[in-house]
């Protein structure tokens, strides 16, 4: 999907998560897009596990960075939109998830 074509959407203008995945799809039309929100997220689960095994919370902060700057990243430099997660921050962090979970599955195209 060509974004700079598709109509303007609202994020907000959303009422269910259900309602907002498909948008959340469409905003990451980009393989590498969704490739650098893989890694970013796959980064960003290591970080988690660092933080529980060793105690320094630091990792948070770098979970939080990799996660966020892998996908901030990918929007701006390929997809050449504005996360959503600037409007919706919560059904954003869910659908990073979901497409996550969804690209290990084969659901979505890694």
């Amino acid at each position: 999907m060509n974004t700079a074509a598709a109509p303007l959407v609202d994020p907000k203008s959303f009422h269910s998560f259900a309602e907002f995945y498909p948008f959340y799809l469409g905003e990451h039309s980009n393989r590498t897009c969704r490739r650098l929100h893989f890694v970013g997220s796959t980064l960003s689960l290591v970080c988690l596990g660092l933080l529980l095994y060793t105690g320094r919370w630091p990792y948070l902060l770098y979970g939080l960075l990799c996660g966020y700057g892998f996908a901030w990243i990918g929007h701006f430099g390929f997809e050449k939109n504005k996360p959503a997660s600037f409007k919706r921050p919560l059904y954003s962090f869910m659908g990073d998830w979901v497409m996550y979970g969804q690209i290990w599955r084969g659901k979505v195209p890694f």
